[in-house]
């Protein structure tokens, strides 16, 4: 049962590594010589988040689709407000519903 228990993370991994049918496409070495250590970063984010919510794994996927939906993906629920625009994470239909978005943080930083 443990290894079922990283096998969500690690699909995440590669679903986001590989991306999906675009005229865009990703590369798995794109950070490879700025920040050869990517892979294991984003293991050890996912891991952590996964022992302290297992219901992680499911919030993270929703952000994914919520940011990649209909023309591309512009993850447009990860802006951050500003004085003209209110963010999509604070958006009624979102607030307190949509999660996860402490991981994205950790990932990015």
């Amino acid at each position: 049962m443990a290894s079922l228990r990283y096998l969500l993370p690690a699909a995440l991994v590669a679903f986001v590594l590989e991306g999906s049918p675009s005229q865009a496409q990703l590369s798995p070495s794109f950070y490879s010589s700025t920040c050869p250590n990517v892979l294991n970063i984003i293991e050890d984010v996912l891991k952590k988040a996964f022992s302290s919510d297992i219901r992680i794994g499911a919030s993270l996927i929703r952000l994914y689709f919520h940011g990649c939906f209909v023309d591309g993906c512009d993850a447009s629920i990860l802006l951050d407000s500003t004085k003209n625009i209110d963010s999509e994470e604070f958006a009624a239909p979102n607030n307190n519903s949509a999660r996860g978005f402490e991981v994205i943080v950790l990932l990015i930083t």
